[in-house]
């Protein structure tokens, strides 16, 4: 599972970003005004929520992480014309630069979080980041590894199940999908609410760090599986 002739070790570095994403949809939920940064389509209800007048949403911070989740990924797409021929290098590039967005979202939560503009500069620059993953992840083309959202992941898992009368593949990609975005929230709930919101971000750019230097060995090689996918 994460170290095939396809995808090398792709499947490892992105079953971490999906730790990161956990771990960042904690914050954001927890602090930030019950807003998503790597989930749109949690940001997608909760405009239909304000909207009917629902107390505790931020339909400005779901504007903002939607709108900036997007100019990240045109950042990734700026990437991907440069690095999209080999899938090493493309993830390393755009690891970097969401660990250096991460990391500056950290210093930036280190101020007054009472203050709406720390939110939402916060809740800014990690849609920023978070943009940059997922124009990434879908690139690089691992199926069942988006590393943002799981529901695909798990209907597949169901769908293709002996119980459902399918005979789909192996099961242990989309579970390890789902359990490694589980596993992020529960790991950065527990920060945020034991400990701060920037030993939350802290660990996720600790995590982001690791998976660059590991992603930056990964794009000395050549192998078949650093080949772009079939469009």
């Amino acid at each position: 599972m994460f170290n095939d002739a396809r995808h090398g070790p792709l499947p490892a570095f992105l079953v971490a970003l999906t730790v990161v994403s956990g771990i960042v949809d904690a914050v954001s939920f927890l602090r930030l005004g019950h807003v998503f940064v790597a989930n749109m389509t949690g940001n997608v209800v909760f405009l239909g929520f304000a909207a009917a007048g629902a107390p505790g949403i931020s339909a400005i911070g779901s504007i903002l992480a939607m709108l900036c989740f997007a100019l990240g990924a045109v950042v990734a797409g700026r990437l991907i014309v440069r690095h999209g021929a080999h899938r090493g290098r493309l993830l390393f590039a755009a690891t970097s630069v969401q660990c250096g967005l991460v990391a500056l979202a950290t210093c930036v939560a280190a101020l007054d979080p009472a203050l709406d503009a720390v939110r939402y500069l916060v809740t800014v620059i990690m849609a920023l980041a978070m943009g940059v993953q997922n124009a990434t992840a879908r690139r690089i083309g691992v199926p069942d590894l988006t590393t943002t959202v799981v529901t695909m992941s798990f209907t597949g898992l169901v769908a293709d199940s002996p119980l459902a009368g399918g005979h789909g593949p192996s099961p242990w990609r989309r579970i390890t999908g789902i359990v490694s975005m589980c596993l992020g929230a529960f790991v950065g709930a527990l920060l945020v609410l034991r400990v701060s919101a920037v030993a939350a971000l802290g660990t996720a750019t600790l995590l982001l760090a690791l998976t660059a230097m590991a992603t930056w060995r990964a794009s000395t090689t050549a192998a078949s599986w650093t080949q772009a996918p079939a469009a």
